[in-house]
Parts: structure tokens; sequence; C-alpha cells
């Protein structure tokens, strides 16, 4: 069956047409990581994760490469302020490279936690600097770079096509939206290759290079990368929304530039995460939410916010707040109970119905039809074998873990947890709600997730 996906490169869904017949190759861009990654963050990484597993279901072999950007990503706008990874070490008294280690640690436990398929290969920005160097090297000898007083450039008029991706005029994508502008640049579009080190100090992470002691731009990387590892198999580069217009248009320019070939057929961004007001998740505005502190410590499943994101389209802004994910996380029970109750026989997938739901997910990863599909088919006359196959089958794509068993009982509950689980049912109970939340937090707190079902409390080690 056709797979289609909107391709933001010529704003319109196409057919999927792999370079290599039968194979997938994707690029996923990953965290920077100098703080704990976002539940905005990982919305794009879960689209990203029914994407792969949509491949697959369609028979893909899928080679999935995603990097981790340790160094160069710059705090301002266009290449200018502080590196993140060092400003993360300032921040917490660390070393920059025990900064990387401890995030990128933590984001690879939030994939776990959410069911996201580990990518095939992870690569460091910093594990690739002679890639990277290399490549700086070719656009010199190609005319494609400048020096400045404080690094090598791409000159962004010397490829014409630079706002191919964005799809807006050049004087819409020009720098200083915040900070000040960078007067030693040819043209506002410009972007760094290589950093140069500041002369009076010494960075943590800096190389020595045919320009001298720096690092690498932030762009960099993921082309580097990209081409390293996938090779000839540039079929699909994904992100959110806000890489089409720097990131992601840096990339193909570099890319391009280089190489004299198309750099990645299809492009597919996510939309944004929103809270209160329409405004966008991100650490830069202060208001983004942990895995951890918006499901983890008030006792909410993280694979409750995994069947909240099936349910809005990933190219549709998703909005946030502490209700939704409660309404999700019933939700999910919810479907898990009915299940549940369909005993462990074991049937088929009716072929219509399969062709439906593979009809949904290979028109651009339509989710929250497939989703529906299976409401529909839980709700038909089709045996209780027959219906339990078609979930299993399903949720190869939705990854919702939907047969785990509904409780894991901690047999060994502490006097104190066992105290605090007792005045949680009371404060239930009397519907006093507050303290309820209270009281599940101070489990929480004291090691054990709580879940509410229609025996009761249930509580696990976390």
């Amino acid at each position: 069956m056709d797979l289609y996906f909107y391709n933001t490169l010529h704003k319109a869904k196409e057919k999927f047409e792999p370079i290599v017949p039968g194979q997938a190759g994707v690029y996923t861009c990953g965290p920077t990581v100098y703080n704990f990654a976002h539940i905005g963050n990982l919305r794009t990484y879960l689209f990203e994760d029914f994407l792969v597993r949509t491949l697959a279901y369609n028979g893909y072999q899928v080679k999935r490469v995603m990097n981790i950007t340790d160094v160069g990503h710059l705090s301002g706008d266009m290449d200018m302020g502080e590196d993140k990874m060092e400003q993360g070490a300032t921040r917490e008294g660390r070393t920059a490279w025990e900064i990387a280690a401890y995030y990128t640690d933590a984001f690879r436990e939030d994939l776990q936690a959410l069911n996201i398929v580990a990518p095939d290969i992870w690569c460091k920005a910093t594990d690739n600097i002679a890639e990277q160097i290399a490549l700086v090297k070719s656009l010199e000898e190609k005319g494609f770079v400048y020096r400045t007083a404080d690094g090598l450039y791409f000159d962004t008029s010397k490829f014409p096509e630079y706002n191919r991706l964005s799809h807006l005029p050049l004087e819409e994508l020009k720098e200083g939206a915040r900070i000040e502008k960078n007067l030693d640049k040819k043209n506002p579009t410009d972007f760094a290759v290589w950093k140069f080190s500041p002369a009076a100090s010494k960075r943590q992470m800096e190389w020595d290079s045919p320009w001298g002691i720096g690092f690498p731009g932030w762009h960099l990387e993921c082309s580097a990368m990209s081409l390293k590892y996938l090779g000839k198999q540039l079929d699909i580069h994904c992100g959110g929304i806000d890489h089409i217009n720097v990131h992601h248009t840096n990339e193909i320019a570099q890319s391009e530039a280089a190489t004299g070939e198309k750099f990645f057929n299809y492009w597919l961004h996510g939309a944004f995460l929103n809270i209160a007001g329409g405004k966008k998740m991100a650490k830069s505005e202060d208001n983004f939410l942990t895995l951890d502190r918006a499901l983890l410590s008030k006792g909410i499943d993280p694979l409750a916010y995994r069947f909240a994101a099936l349910q809005v389209h990933y190219r549709k802004p998703m909005e946030y707040s502490e209700d939704s994910l409660r309404q999700a996380e019933q939700g999910w029970q919810s479907l898990r109970r009915q299940l549940a109750l369909l005993g462990d026989g074991f049937g088929r997938v009716d072929d219509a119905v399969r062709l439906e739901f593979q009809q949904a997910i290979n028109d651009d990863l339509n989710m929250p039809q497939a989703l529906a599909l299976l409401f529909k088919v839980l709700k038909s006359d089709l045996s209780a074998e027959d219906k339990r196959a078609t979930a299993q089958d399903f949720d190869k794509v939705f990854g919702l873990d939907l047969f785990r068993p509904l409780t894991e009982q901690n047999v060994d509950i502490p006097e104190n947890v066992a105290a605090l689980l007792s005045e949680r049912q009371q404060a239930r109970t009397a519907k006093d709600w507050l303290k309820s939340d209270i009281l599940r937090q101070a489990i929480y707190e004291a090691g054990y997730l709580v879940e509410d079902g229609p025996e009761g409390q249930s509580v696990k080690s976390r």
C-alpha cells in the first residue's frame, strides 16, 4: 500500500518513494543535552516514533539516526551568545562533559518511559569533530565560506535556493530577533560553520583546526553525521517546526553546497505543545515541564501522555493541561481494562480492518483516525479473540503497551507509605481532591507511584 507524508519541502502530501527499495533512512534531530528535555520536546520524539513504527508496519527496514548535541548550540540568535553546554556547566558547577553525560542519560530514560523505540545509531557531535572539519574544508575549497573575527561563516548569497524549505522571502529570515546583529557578516542569513575560541579564556570543549582552535557551528553536526551514517539513504529528515527556518534550512545549504547533491527527499515537522494562552512550551520561556514534573510526580503514567499525543495529528498544535493528562490516563486505563476482559485467546485480524488501519496511518500518520478505528473494533461484532488480535496488531504502531498487567502491586509496602495510602483513600472518599493530590506527591517522594482504577488504589515502586 502506498505511504504518504506531508513534505515541508514542497508543502504537499507526497508518496513515499525510498532511495533504496524496501529500506528507509531516517534522521531525527536529537536534544541539546544541557538540561532535561521537556514534554514539548518529547512530543516531537513521539511523532517520530509513530513514523518509524509506521514504516516498519509497512515492511520497511528502517535505519534511524539521532544526534546528541553536546557542543556548539549557542544561547542567542544567529551564532551569538554563550554555548549552552558551557552555560549548563556554570549553572550546575560541573564540567560540560559531565553535564552532557548526565542529561544524555536522562533523555534516554525519558524515551524508555514513553516506549519510544531507540535509534539504531546514536551519534554525538563531539565524537564527530573530524567529519565536521572535513565538511568545512570542502565548503572552503568551493568558495562558500569566509572568515570573520569570531569564526568561519557560510555565505548564503552563493546558495540561490537558501529559502527553499522555509518558503519565506529572505528579508523574513534576517537575524536580530532577540539580540544585537553581527556586523561582521556579509549577509544577515549567513551562519557559522566554525567558531573560534575566545582569546582571553579557554573553553572546556574546543579543538584544533586548520583555522585555529575552536568548535563547530550547531548546524554543522547534523549535516556531517547524516552524510556519514546514512550516506545513500537520505530519505526522511524530521524535527520540530521551529527547525524549519534556520537549523534545517542551514543544513540543506551547507550539505548541498559541499556535495552537489540533494540533501534528503522528505522533511517532516511536528507542531508545538502549547500551554495556557496558546504559548509554546520552551526552555527559553522558562515555562517547560519535564516528564517527571508533569507526569511521574503526579502519579500519571508516561504512556498516558503517549495516548494523548495519538489523539492529535502531529502537524496540529497540542494543548497541555494537567486535566487533559489525567483524562488521557483515564482513557488509556479504560482501554486496557476493556482489553483485559477479552481473555487471552488468540484470534486473527480481519483483512478489511487491517486495510482500514493501514490506510489511516499511511495517510501522513493519521493516528487520531487509527485510534478511533480501534474503539470501533471493540464495539463491533467481532469475536473477543479477534478483537484482542486486532489490538495487538495496532499496538505495534501505537506503542501503548496495551496488554501490560493492569496492576503491579508492591508486596512489601513500608508502613509510612501504607499510612499515606490509607489517608489518601479517605480523602478520595470525601472527594477532597486537593488533599488526594498532595498525598499522591508524598507517596511519590517516598519512592512509589499510585494508580487509581475501578478496584481502588494500586501502588508500585518507581
